[in-house]
């Protein structure tokens, strides 16, 4: 089992950006160089969106043991951009020169669904046809240089029953009208099961985890929208800026199209923490309903936990709710204490905390980290 840690590097959700130092750009001039092709704009939830996250072998994990299915992954994105001079400010990510080609929606998709494109995190993962672009549709309709990297970005919006629908199929259809009415942007439909069994170990051997429900359906509806902006881009081959992964900007080549690929990350709602990478959990999400409900399967939704303190999390009978572990001790290291989550943004409780770490899933080509601006 892979070793769960937390980077290092926060995310760069609203801090918009690393510090680093100047690296050598070409991206002053985005009129140099030789003609380049097009760009083929894609968008995937990965594996996880289709395959779900299983227990004990899944990757990632659920550290407290829970495997977990989706019905449906639903998100509506429009506005994708290419912008001059991605390398303008090497400590602040956010920052570009003018626009010189948009593609505009907005689009819905499922997520859960596979594609019919090769995605970009391999393993036979899929991506869904958004588009493409052969020249700047903003910059007088010249062509793309094959020598100059262009800073990418788009939104993540609320869903609209203008959106072209790219594979949404009846029950999908349903779900996304439900979306528009209630104004969300994105929706996690699905069901989440425990198969830790009796071998788990708490940070309080006292609490008795057998109150807990064995399976949780979950509806949640999110309605943060976001600008994703100067994005990262794994296939870049070139080196990044101090505290960055991977050089910013797309850059195409004269040969083939190349593939810019929106890539949401399913996992981040789930984080324990606002760091990128932080441990899944569903524990605090299950412990909600304790007491709550006799029999049945209970639906967890976002509103259920709009109020509930995330400092110290308790389940619903008001007690708190110590941390479980389910998996080696190599792999993930017990907390002390209860669960209580990180309130260095200001953040009041369990439903903003959910929809805080839901808005960083954006991402180019994979795991390319973007600068984050609310709507």
């Amino acid at each position: 089992m892979k070793m769960i840690k937390r980077s290092v590097l926060p995310l760069a959700l609203l801090t918009i950006g690393a510090l680093g130092v100047a690296a050598c750009s070409s991206d002053d001039d985005n009129t140099s160089g030789k003609p380049g092709g097009k760009i083929q704009f894609s968008i995937s939830g990965e594996a996880l969106a289709y395959t779900g996250y299983s227990f004990p072998a899944g990757e990632p994990v659920f550290v407290d043991g829970w495997a977990l299915e989706f019905d449906r992954v639903l998100t509506t994105v429009d506005k994708i951009t290419l912008s001059r001079n991605p390398d303008k400010a090497p400590t602040d990510q956010s920052q570009t020169d003018n626009l010189v080609a948009e593609l505009n929606g907005p689009w819905a998709v499922d997520l859960h669904k596979q594609g019919t494109l090769e995605g970009k995190g391999g393993n036979g993962e899929t991506a869904v046809l958004i588009g493409e672009l052969a020249n700047q549709n903003r910059n007088g309709g010249a062509n793309f240089s094959n020598t100059d990297r262009y800073a990418f970005g788009f939104d993540v919006v609320t869903a609209s029953a203008t959106a072209t629908q790219l594979n949404l199929d009846d029950a999908a259809k349903t779900d996304y009208g439900d979306m528009v009415t209630n104004g969300y942007t994105t929706l996690f439909v699905g069901t989440a099961t425990f198969k830790g069994g009796d071998t788990c170990t708490s940070s309080d051997p006292k609490y008795d985890f057998g109150q807990l429900p064995k399976t949780v359906k979950f509806r949640f509806g999110f309605k943060t929208s976001a600008t994703y902006v100067n994005c990262q881009n794994p296939d870049n081959t070139g080196t990044p800026f101090a505290g960055e992964e991977h050089q910013r900007g797309v850059q195409v080549v004269d040969n083939k199209p190349v593939t810019a690929q929106l890539t949401l990350h399913t996992d981040h709602v789930f984080w324990d923490s606002t760091l990128h990478d932080s441990p899944l959990h569903f524990d605090h999400i299950a412990a909600r309903f304790v007491g709550q409900i006799s029999a049945g399967v209970p639906t967890a939704t976002l509103q259920d936990f709009e109020g509930r303190a995330i400092n110290p999390v308790v389940d619903g009978k008001g007690a708190p709710l110590p941390w479980r572990s389910c998996v080696d001790t190599a792999a993930y290291s017990l907390p002390k204490g209860n669960v209580t989550f990180e309130d260095n943004v200001g953040l009041q409780s369990l439903s903003e905390f959910l929809s805080y770490n839901e808005r960083t899933m954006g991402h180019l080509n994979a795991d390319g980290l973007c600068a984050v601006k609310p709507k």
